[in-house]
């Protein structure tokens, strides 16, 4: 199998250049060395990025979601590539403040492959899950109306930080990020998809002196048919601060760049 295009998602934190210049060439570099044929960056903050990115990403087109929320989607295609960039407002849930679903259709050889980039709610209070279960559901759902669209199975990709994070709420009444897994596996089953397997088991980290563990946040959910480059026996390498060796540099990592490590994955083209 041929690789059709290659992939990077990845919540930079409150991303932004009022705070550090410095950090935004760190992430910049970072996201370089990747060299994916897409990327989406996530809580974007301010349009002040989009200079350094445009100057040190030459290579690529980039497109924003745009709206009344605070954080952003911002996404980049390498030139050369077919694409169409579409803003999808009902994955807001009807609430203003949340960010939209960011939809690029890849045409590689005369086959389409939508990929939706999301940026769930999050939260552990019930809000929090709801929301973020209502976009999750149209995110499946999106499933059905791809198919119909192309007359037959569609090519479909949904990731990002989905914010899985699960639900505190009364003795005995919470829900863990293992259960909302779980519950969120079996309903993209319905529609013919399936979690990728990454290389790391958290995506997430606030480092080694907070009070809250690593976290599986970030996932890449796609069509049962499609296949991938694979890392080991994995699909999706998890890189930044989950490849470093010590706590120490973990926490460095984390400093320099952003509390979640990089998604990469590589999609083989479909025959």
């Amino acid at each position: 199998m041929a690789k059709a295009f290659s992939v990077a998602s990845w919540n930079v934190e409150h991303f932004n250049q009022e705070q550090e210049e410095e950090r935004v060439k760190r992430v910049i570099d970072f996201l370089s060395l990747q060299k994916p044929d897409v990327f989406a960056l996530y809580e974007v903050e301010g349009s002040e990025v989009f200079s350094p990115l445009v100057s040190q990403m030459s290579g690529y087109t980039f497109h924003i979601t745009e709206g009344p929320q605070v954080q952003e989607i911002l996404l980049g295609i390498r030139h050369g590539l077919t694409a169409f960039f579409t803003q999808r407002i009902e994955f807001k849930s009807g609430v203003t403040a949340m960010r939209p679903g960011a939809l690029v259709t890849m045409t590689v050889s005369g086959v389409h492959y939508p990929l939706l980039f999301l940026h769930t709610a999050s939260g552990s209070n019930p809000r929090g899950l709801g929301l973020r279960d209502d976009m999750l559901d149209r995110a499946c759902e999106f499933r059905e109306t791809l198919d119909k669209a192309g007359g037959g199975r569609a090519n479909y990709i949904f990731l990002g930080d989905l914010n899985t994070m699960g639900m505190k709420y009364l003795a005995g009444k919470n829900i863990s990020t293992d259960e909302e897994l779980v519950s969120l596996a079996k309903k993209v089953k319905k529609y013919t998809m399936r979690f990728l397997k990454k290389d790391a088991p958290a995506t997430w980290s606030n480092g080694s002196a907070s009070r809250y563990s690593p976290s599986n946040l970030d996932h890449v959910i796609a069509a049962e048919h499609l296949e991938f480059t694979l890392f080991g026996d994995a699909e999706v390498s998890v890189r930044g601060w989950p490849k470093e060796q010590t706590t120490a540099e973990q926490d460095s990592w984390i400093h320099d760049y952003s509390d979640h490590g990089l998604l990469y994955f590589e999609v083989q083209k479909v025959s």
